[in-house]
């Protein structure tokens, strides 16, 4: 399960204005200004909630949004934006992959226990950051000793010898703090890298067998832990690792011992309460109600059991219990059979912000594969300037690529954005294959060559529907 860790912006996500918001969204997809003005008032009025007095603030619920939209214009790739700009912590769920309780399939609580374990993920990382230095510093004296054991120290009653003996004993250690340090020296230099040291490191330690029973398995799995702790705690062993290694392995462990986990967890349940953001996908696909019978009842009871997640509710995690009064919902879905208004009533009620997303044309494919961020065209060029290969495409070219992808989305599915990694793929499959080998080192792509590469496939439409 992926982390997404926050992006550095120039200002704050507290302090980030709907305008600015709607700015940092610009660089990462295009169009769709409805939908990030929808987004950017919704978080900007979260912040204002966490000013108000805690009375006032308790009855101020989230501006949850639907968003209604083909698939590939951009819907999960703004709430994801949104969630790294908020550093909140974002989990995306299906809700064709929940069933109705007493069917097959995935308890709708879990979503919420997803998002703890994420948001305990981020925190994790952002306590680590903080002791990163001081583990890494007791990992470099756990190294030394094991390479210059320390001196046994003194007693504290010694015969009295002289200043003769004292003196020696002074210089004893003198000498070895000297020894010390040089070792320190040629360690942080790196001239010690090849040496071994032998540590002992934790094996993580599973149990080899499944339990699913009781209310969920977090319950079963915090009572296993209760009743046999020695089981979960892994076994330490002796392992020779090179000095590198060693200190990564060792700083691990430092970490651990200086993180809070307790602490951690309590500011994560505190985050996904206040901050969360869970992307519900594909909502139309559970539309419909009182069918009476066959997958309609299936359908609309979905929709009862994530109604009172998204109403407000106590779930219980093994992290403790999580409120989910004020965890920002965003439900998305194309909406080409069922229609919004197919989702039972108090569903609908509870997504008071709605916006449709319009279809991209053949001008938002060009700005989408020139002006984002990481906009595909520069992941290509980077790609292959690692075999030392200088890529370019004339903007002949680039406008012949949205072209076709434009017509392969008319002509046969029309999956949006997403037609142009695979027009892409196939555009590039020659250079991408002969990159370590050409003697070229410049290619430059131009409205031939694309001509050449994809004209033959888009004609064939029986073809483009397997190739594109």
């Amino acid at each position: 399960m992926p982390i997404y860790l926050p992006e550095t912006t120039s200002t704050t996500a507290e302090s980030l204005t709907p305008r600015q918001i709607v700015a940092e969204l610009d660089k990462h997809v295009i169009g769709q200004a409805q939908a990030k003005r929808a987004v950017a008032i919704a978080l900007r009025s979260r912040t204002r909630r966490q000013k108000l007095p805690p009375d006032m603030a308790e009855e101020v619920a989230p501006k949850n949004i639907l968003m209604i939209g083909p698939t590939g214009v951009g819907k999960t790739e703004i709430a994801r934006r949104l969630a790294r700009l908020a550093q909140s912590p974002f989990l995306k769920v299906e809700a064709s992959k929940f069933t109705e309780v007493g069917y097959v399939g995935r308890d709708v609580e879990s979503m919420v226990r997803d998002l703890v374990e994420l948001g305990v993920g981020m925190v994790r990382e952002e306590r680590r950051a903080e002791v990163k230095e001081k583990a890494q510093q007791a990992a470099e004296e756990r190294v030394l000793d094991l390479l210059l054991p320390p001196l046994p120290s003194p007693p504290h009653v010694q015969p009295d010898y002289g200043e003769g003996e004292g003196a020696g004993a002074g210089a004893v250690r003198e000498q070895a703090h000297r020894t010390r340090e040089k070792l320190r020296e040629q360690l942080r230099a790196g001239r010690l890298d090849a040496k071994q040291v032998e540590i002992e490191v934790r094996e993580k330690s599973f149990p080899s067998f499944e339990i699913i029973a009781g209310s969920s398995v977090e319950e079963v799995d915090i009572n296993m832990k209760d009743m046999l702790p020695g089981l979960f705690q892994g076994r330490s062993k002796k392992r020779k690792l090179r000095i590198p290694e060693a200190l990564e392995a060792l700083a691990q462990e430092e970490e651990q011992k200086l993180i809070d986990m307790e602490s951690v967890a309590r500011a994560a349940v505190e985050r996904v309460q206040g901050a969360g953001i869970i992307f519900v996908d594909e909502i139309d696909k559970v539309a419909g109600r009182e069918g009476g019978h066959g997958p309609d009842v299936s359908r609309e009871g979905v929709q009862r059991d994530i109604l009172p997640i998204i109403e407000g509710t106590t779930v219980n995690t093994k992290y403790g219990m999580v409120r989910t009064d004020h965890i920002l919902f965003i439900a998305a879905g194309a909406f080409h059979v069922a229609k919004p208004s197919d989702l039972i009533p108090e569903l609908q009620g509870r997504f008071p912000i709605r916006v449709e997303l319009e279809a991209l044309g053949r001008e938002d494919f060009v700005r989408i594969l020139t002006e984002p961020k990481s906009a595909l065209i520069k992941q290509y060029v980077a790609l292959l300037s690692t075999e030392g290969v200088e890529l370019s495409f004339t903007p002949g070219a680039i406008a012949r690529i949205a072209d076709y992808a434009t017509m392969v989305n008319e002509r046969t599915e029309n999956i949006g954005a997403r037609r142009l990694h695979t027009v892409m793929e196939k555009l590039l499959d020659e250079v991408s294959f002969d990159a370590p080998d050409l003697l070229e080192r410049a290619v430059a792509i131009d409205e031939a060559y694309v001509d050449r590469m994809l004209a033959d496939i888009v004609r064939n439409e029986d073809l483009s529907r397997y190739v594109l």
